[in-house]
Parts: structure tokens; sequence; C-alpha cells
């Protein structure tokens, strides 16, 4: 459970802003999501292999 202290005189939207952001981080949608569908091992293993080629290729360029 997400706990947002409130401090004095602290506008409300902010508070509101900050615990979207606490939510957004803890990456529960984003688990509920995945959750919501069955995915082979395979498949999954696949998909980091891909992400990790991306990335070595993204940072590649960013090097040149």
């Amino acid at each position: 459970m997400l706990i947002i202290q409130v401090k004095e005189g602290e506008n409300i939207d902010r508070a509101i802003k900050r615990y979207r952001r606490k939510y957004r981080n803890t990456k529960v949608l984003q688990e509920i999501r995945d959750r919501k569908e069955y995915t082979k091992p395979s498949v999954s293993r696949r998909e980091q292999l891909k992400k990790a080629q991306y990335k070595e290729q993204f940072l590649l360029e960013q090097e040149k």
C-alpha cells in the first residue's frame, strides 16, 4: 500500500501527482497487464534478447 504524506500547506494536486508518480514507479499496472495473458518462457526470453540487442545498438550509436 502506498502512503503519501501531505505536507503542511501543500496543494492537494501536488500530493496526487506524487502519488501517481510513486504508483507508476512501482510498475503495478505493467505487471497487471503482463499477467492478463500467459506468455511462454521461450517468448519472454526472445523478447528480452531483442530488447538487449536494441539497447546495445542504441548505446553504440550514442558513443559515435
